[in-house]
This record gives C-alpha cells, sequence and structure tokens, in this order.
C-alpha cells in the first residue's frame, strides 16, 4: 500500500505572504494562467500579460509569487520554467476555510 502524503500546513507567516501576493490582481490573474498550464509553462514565451508588462515588471510579480510560495521558478538557459505549487495553495484555502 502506498505511503499517504502528509497535507501540508501553513504558517501564519506564510499565510499572510500569500495573502499579499493574491492581493495584486495581475499576480493574481498570471497565478490563474500558470496553473492552467500542464506542467508549467516558459515566463518568456507563454505568459500572457507579457505585452502588458515590462519585462521588469513581469519578473518583479514573478518572484512574490515564488517569495509566497505559489510559484516554483527554474532557470534554463536564458528561459525560465514556472511549475504551480498546487498543494501550497490548497494548504492557502484549507486555511481560509477555517475562518
Amino acid at each position: 500500500m502506498a505511503a499517504k502524503k502528509a497535507k501540508k500546513t501553513l504558517t501564519d507567516k506564510e499565510f499572510a505572504r500569500i495573502s499579499r501576493a493574491l492581493a495584486e490582481p495581475r499576480r493574481f490573474q498570471m497565478l490563474k494562467d500558470i496553473s492552467a498550464g500542464e506542467g508549467g509553462c516558459c515566463a518568456c514565451a507563454e505568459m500572457p500579460h507579457r505585452g502588458d508588462v515590462s519585462a521588469a515588471t513581469l519578473s518583479h510579480h514573478l518572484k512574490e509569487l515564488e517569495t509566497a510560495g505559489l510559484v516554483e521558478l527554474t532557470r534554463e538557459g536564458k528561459y525560465m520554467n514556472i511549475a504551480f505549487q498546487r498543494d501550497v495553495y490548497q494548504a492557502y484555502l484549507d486555511r481560509l476555510a477555517q475562518l
């Protein structure tokens, strides 16, 4: 029988960091777009908001999502792959449901 994966829980600090990251509408939309992708996406080519914002602004928003633990950024040469951290997001939703 396979071992059951432990459910992720958030500290107060992690919860607050995610709340701040998702409070910005553009970051929330970016996260929705990232989560809709299969197995992550490449920031350079696939981010739909790239035309709306400068590369520096996009980088800032991605860094905020990474700091909050909602995405994992992996650099490969000049490209950056983005992976949605569904377990962290689910832990956030579970904690919100407790309010």
